[in-house]
């Protein structure tokens, strides 16, 4: 069978990830008309000090809803643990299998190479996810095979950098100007997360934090805000950058 034509999926380590990295580009496409899905591993069921792991689970994934409905999008949780994402087969089957609901020709996903191993693992999954969802031989009942594989790109690391600091360039930017409310609006959703974070990583800085990144990027491109992203070329996955297509000259390629 083949995929939907206008059908973008994220698929992300934990609620929020999306709206700090690559929100602003599902808001450009769904003005395109593209059907947004957000996917995130886990239900971000560690970021807390006040609740129990069910407790904050249900919020969060609360509040990621919220957010991918200001998109009119669908939000999934793929309902693995914090801290403890593997690449594994059930992990591996659960990603697949959210692929093959959705059908997306783009999959947006994060950095390969970031500030923690769950983002890392979350993009490797991914990546398998996008290979293998023609693959018959491999069942995950349901969710039927699909062909041919999703235009695949890999958001900024947190803060632009690797886990040695050493900055990773995108190798193209969305210029994000002109959504960027809607990208505020959508991370502000997360309201469980600014206390969290506050307390664990000394930060009373949420939205902030994700400015300063957009406006970095948005330098690279001459324009005040954007999203970096790079696309994987590896072999079998499409060549053509359809992020250009879509959103032409908002997308300023290196």
């Amino acid at each position: 069978m083949l995929r939907s034509e206008k059908n973008v999926l994220c698929i992300e380590a934990h609620p929020d990830d999306a709206e700090f990295l690559c929100a602003g580009t599902l808001a450009l496409l769904r003005e395109r008309g593209w059907q947004v899905h957000i996917a995130s591993v886990t239900p971000g069921d560690c970021g807390t000090v006040q609740y129990s792991r069910e407790e904050i689970s249900r919020i969060r994934k609360g509040e990621a809803a919220r957010a991918a409905a200001i998109l009119d999008g669908q939000y999934h949780c793929l309902e693995s643990d914090d801290a403890f994402i593997l690449y594994d087969r059930p992990t591996l089957l659960k990603a697949i299998a959210v692929v093959r609901k959705v059908r997306p020709t783009i999959v947006l996903t994060l950095s390969p190479s970031d500030y923690m191993v769950d983002h890392e693992t979350a993009s490797r999954l991914a990546q398998t996810a996008c290979f293998c969802c023609g693959v018959v031989n491999i069942a995950t009942p349901g969710a039927e095979p699909f062909e041919p594989i999703p235009h695949l790109y890999y958001t900024d690391a947190v803060e632009g950098k690797d886990k040695f600091g050493e900055a990773i360039r995108p190798s193209m930017v969305v210029d994000i100007t002109g959504a960027m409310a809607t990208k505020e609006k959508m991370l502000c959703c997360h309201e469980s997360q600014r206390d969290w974070l506050l307390k664990h990583h000394g930060m009373d800085e949420y939205v902030a934090m994700m400015q300063r990144l957009g406006a970095e990027r948005g330098k690279m491109g001459s324009v005040s805000f954007a999203e970096g992203f790079r696309q994987h070329l590896g072999h079998a996955f499409p060549q053509d950058n359809i992020l250009r297509k879509e959103l032409g000259t908002l997308v300023h390629t290196f």
